[in-house]
């Protein structure tokens, strides 16, 4: 699908060409695929898609092949109105596109659900991947934090879904709302609402906000295989004032492996790589810069 049929899509901003992965259920997987050298493969949570790390991908496809994937749903993607919008098919989704295009010593850089959904691979296939980057993620089960306790009537609520679909809330309230001292700009927020001009095409986001109420038994099942990956060199970029994954989950992961990297964003919100690009992407350097002499 050539970029003019996204009329709203900013390819100066995001000037990738689209590669497309026809999947087994027959929907579209777009997918960025930029230069060669050392595997980069970006996950995005929600409710965005690979256009979130545009400014890295651009930087670091001087030295490394940029592979960054839209989920299903999400992006360039096919947005079927009637699809399995778990986490797992995601992360089955992922697998298949990394088999595809043969993905070899893959680094993992993920956000938000892209944590589980990439994670997911790392736990399942970790000769396969040799470093990790981790950005306001999480890798277990939630729902015994306090928290999560205030959050579950929302999450069960009818009028969530009905938010979601005829509001579109989740890009024109909820991401904004998670930002830190820099907020969207006009001419970005449009590019993270436009993908969701339609009610049904905003069924992958319905599905990642029912996966808190109803995967959270999947998600610890990851956290605890997340063990066989305590070795790989990691880099934990946080936003710490995130409300979704704030501090104590940066804590959590640190904790978890042993050669952990950790760099934080003071006055940064959700998402680093959005808020602040420039400095996601010069950490980004300096991690595989260090690993790759």
């Amino acid at each position: 699908m050539p970029a003019a049929d996204f009329p709203w899509l900013d390819t100066q901003a995001y000037p990738f060409a689209p590669h497309y992965l026809l999947l087994l259920d027959g929907s579209h997987l777009h997918y960025v695929d930029e230069r060669q050298g050392p595997v980069l493969l970006f996950v995005h949570g929600t409710p965005s898609c690979s256009f979130d790390f545009r400014r890295q991908i651009q930087g670091l496809s001087r030295a490394f092949r940029c592979v960054a994937v839209d989920h299903v749903g999400f992006g360039l993607s096919d947005k079927p109105e009637h699809y399995d919008y778990r986490p797992q098919q995601h992360a089955r989704n992922l697998e298949h596109l990394i088999a595809h295009l043969d993905l070899r010593a893959l680094t993992l850089i993920v956000h938000d659900f892209g944590g589980p959904i990439g994670l997911a691979y790392a736990v399942q296939h970790a000769d396969n991947v040799r470093r990790l980057v981790i950005l306001n993620s999480w890798l277990w089960d939630t729902s015994a934090e306090p928290a999560f306790a205030k959050l579950r009537p929302v999450l069960a609520s009818p009028l969530l879904p009905w938010l979601y679909r005829w509001l579109n809330f989740s890009p024109r309230f909820l991401l904004p709302a998670s930002f830190g001292a820099r907020p969207l700009s006009p001419a970005v927020r449009r590019q993270y609402i436009a993908p969701f001009r339609r009610a049904k095409e905003r069924n992958g986001m319905v599905g990642f906000a029912q996966a808190l109420l109803h995967e959270q038994p999947w998600f610890g099942a990851l956290g605890q295989q997340l063990p066989q990956l305590r070795d790989r060199p990691v880099l934990l970029l946080w936003g710490m004032r995130d409300k979704f994954c704030g501090p104590t989950y940066l804590r959590r992961f640190a904790q978890a492996f042993r050669h952990a990297t950790v760099v934080e964003l003071p006055t940064c919100g959700h998402v680093p790589q959005e808020e602040e690009a420039a400095a996601v992407l010069h950490h980004l350097w300096q991690f595989l810069a260090e690993r790759e002499v």
